[in-house]
């Protein structure tokens, strides 16, 4: 019987701008784009971590957040890895830039995004959800 896949618990941001562009970011010595976010650390809810890594990451803080559900996928960053991600629509409450571990960080439709390197998370489960009326 194979060993079970790894996973690692994250939050992660779906982030539009008011022309319906979104937001993906590249992490340092990677290629894949994909959502503002990272790991759930012990007792924290996925709220809590989510608007913490988007303050790190993006130096601006969560004004909204709407849980879209949890999704799984294969991690991009780390090979062998599941990812068990809980997925935000986020409002941001001020403009994103490149902190922390961001390299880049490009506003994109999701047209212009199927052109780049994109995490399977951001390929398979945002994408689809991009431009949909929030709740």
């Amino acid at each position: 019987m194979p060993a079970a896949v790894p996973t690692l618990h994250i939050a992660a941001a779906l982030i539009e701008d008011e022309t319906g562009r979104l937001l993906l970011v590249r992490k340092h010595d990677t290629t894949a784009f994909m959502q503002a976010g990272g790991k759930i650390e012990p007792r924290e809810s996925p709220a809590d971590a989510l608007s913490r890594e988007v303050f790190e990451e993006l130096g601006c803080r969560p004004r909204r957040l709407e849980s879209l559900g949890e999704f799984t996928a294969p991690a991009a960053n780390e090979p062998g890895h599941r990812l068990s991600a809980h997925l935000f629509r986020v409002e941001l409450d001020g403009p994103p830039r490149a902190a922390a571990e961001i390299a880049e960080l490009r506003w994109v439709t999701p047209d212009d995004a199927m052109t780049l390197p994109l995490a399977p998370l951001t390929r398979d489960v945002v994408l689809p959800r991009a431009g949909a009326p929030a709740a």
